[in-house]
This record gives C-alpha cells, structure tokens and sequence, in this order.
C-alpha cells in the first residue's frame, strides 16, 4: 500500500479498480501509470482535482 501524498497517511481504503479513500484527510485517490492521481470529493459528490497542489515526484507510486 501507499500513503496519501496529502496527509502521509497509511489509512487508505480501496473504494474500487485503483481508486482509493483517505479515511485521514477524506480525499480521493485514484493510480494511474504509476502516478497518484489526488481529487477532493465536493458536497455534490463531483470531484475536484487537487494534483496542482503537488509535485510529480510526490506522486509518483512504484510497488
């Protein structure tokens, strides 16, 4: 498993097919060719994309 590249919490839950939850700061995380890709869940249930906030190298994830 990874940590949220948000809070570096290992409290990560699978939500789906490389999708998870951080159960710590309540983001979403989805995994994709190796990069963790970061979304706040809005009120609505959309999501907003919070990859902005972080560098590549942070989100990088290699097993």
């Amino acid at each position: 498993m990874f940590k949220c590249p948000n809070c570096q919490s290992k409290d990560i839950g699978k939500i789906g097919i490389n999708q998870y939850y951080c159960w710590n700061c309540f983001i979403e995380l989805s995994v994709n060719k190796g990069i963790i890709n970061t979304h706040q869940v809005e009120e609505d249930g959309s999501l907003s994309s919070l990859d902005d906030l972080f560098e590549e190298e942070e989100r990088r994830y290699t097993i």
